[in-house]
């Protein structure tokens, strides 16, 4: 069962060389025919120049991208740029996020919360941009509760976000129960799953650690008993990955976007199961 929508995470290259196969993985990845591929903008815009140059060399082969834009440590006149710049080259997709503070970094600009950003958005280019907004079926690691966090995620809603796009999880119940949630409070946009592959476990781990994301025991448990044997934890990651993705477009997940960590090969293997 391919998915009705999908889209493909990367993450900004720091040299050259990084730049040329990130090109080489998008082309390999185009012949899926996303929705997007969206580009990561680093803790208080680290990356702005390496994110800036990714999502123009995606624009100018002609593919759709959404910039990822993230509010923390920015002000309202470098956001209106990038906008600005964004509008110039035809783009019509945002990802609108609150990110992180930078160690070392004392203020956190002028925008609190994802939700002053997308409000933000809409106020200077009206309905130009498609507006997707981060959504955290187990709740955002900094929230109180899970009543607080889906409050603030209707708030981003009601500012103007269109879709959201999940944090990744392991755990389809979870995505359900939130999508049930959501439908309750009043909240109809998509929720897209966004879903990582597993290819490397202390990476993963450090990752869901980070995010709050959770890596069910019986998982992590047979990750743990291949040690450094990355043939086995491939090969269990894609069984468990693959499972995951047909069980959420089974029940009704409007698509899925893939965390790809600039890789094609993880992300093709689970598209192939997926189709045959």
């Amino acid at each position: 069962m391919l998915p009705r929508l999908v889209s493909f995470e990367f993450f900004p290259p720091k040299t050259p060389e990084g730049f040329d196969k990130l090109r080489t993985v998008r082309e390999r990845l185009a012949q899926f025919n996303p929705r997007f591929f969206s580009v990561t903008y680093g803790a208080g815009g680290s990356t702005r120049e390496t994110s800036l140059a990714t999502v123009l060399d995606i624009r100018a082969a002609g593919m759709a991208v959404a910039p990822h834009l993230s509010c923390i440590g920015a002000t309202r006149d470098s956001i209106a740029s990038l906008l600005a710049e964004y509008r110039q080259h035809n783009i019509r997709h945002i990802i609108a996020l609150r990110g992180d503070l930078p160690s070392g970094m004392a203020g956190s600009g002028e925008f609190r919360y994802a939700s002053d950003l997308v409000e933000f958005i809409r106020q200077q280019t009206g309905d130009w941009f498609t507006i997707e907004v981060a959504a955290y079926p187990e709740t955002h690691p900094q929230a109180r509760d899970a009543k607080e966090d889906l409050q603030h995620f209707k708030t981003k809603v009601e500012a103007g976000a269109d879709t959201a796009i999940t944090q990744y999880f392991f755990n389809a119940d979870a995505y359900f129960a939130f999508v049930d949630e959501c439908l309750h409070h009043g909240i109809h946009v998509p929720v897209i799953p966004g879903i990582m592959p597993i290819t490397n476990y202390a990476q993963l781990a450090r990752f869901s650690d980070a995010c709050g994301a959770e890596i069910p025991r019986w998982i992590r448990k047979r990750l743990e008993s291949y040690h450094d044997d990355i043939a086995s934890i491939r090969a269990f990651g894609l069984d468990v990955v693959t499972a995951l993705c047909e069980h959420l477009l089974q029940r009704g997940a409007p698509g899925l976007h893939f965390y790809t960590m600039n890789q094609a090969e993880p992300t093709e293997a689970i598209w192939h199961r997926l189709h045959g």
